[in-house]
């Protein structure tokens, strides 16, 4: 089997996954992205592939842990 590897890159207004040089959905945050690239991984995993996924730390995207905007502060 091969190597199945995803990505989580920072994007002007949020994150995404890379996957096989491809992006194919938006998220608001890091984590949310996260998420989805784990639930791909599990099924490679059963398919048999070897698995890496990878996420920048705090100084990529907005600089925040998890990587959600900031909330808007409404008066």
């Amino acid at each position: 089997m091969g190597l199945a590897e995803y990505m989580i890159v920072s994007k002007p207004d949020g994150w995404t996954v890379l996957h096989d040089g491809t992006t194919q959905n938006d998220y608001d945050t890091k984590e949310a992205a996260f998420e989805a690239a784990v639930a791909a991984a599990s099924l490679a995993i059963r398919q048999g592939h070897e698995v890496h996924v990878s996420v920048p730390g705090r100084e990529a995207g907005n600089k925040t842990a998890l990587g959600a905007k900031d909330p808007q502060i409404v008066p």
